[in-house]
């Protein structure tokens, strides 16, 4: 579930439902918001893949979640860790 094989297509993959939801992070928003807007895509459909897509991106190091908002940590920001 978390890459694809031959069962299951990238696009359901974490991997690739996570690039989608990256996306959505143009701009920070809320949880609550970004399940709004990614809820009715094929990929993701439940709250439950949802956060663990987020958990994924997340131990990643793809977002953070600050103030209240989750966004997308830059390159320059990950360098200096």
């Amino acid at each position: 579930m978390i890459i694809p094989d031959k069962m299951i297509k990238f696009k359901y993959s974490f991997l690739g439902a996570g690039s989608k939801m990256l996306k959505e992070l143009a701009i920070p928003q809320t949880v609550s918001s970004l399940w709004e807007k990614v809820k009715y895509m094929e990929e993701i459909k439940t709250f439950d893949k949802f956060i663990l897509i987020l958990d994924f991106l997340y131990m990643l190091g793809l977002i953070e979640f600050k103030g209240g908002l989750l966004r997308k940590v830059k390159n320059d920001q990950k360098s200096q860790e």
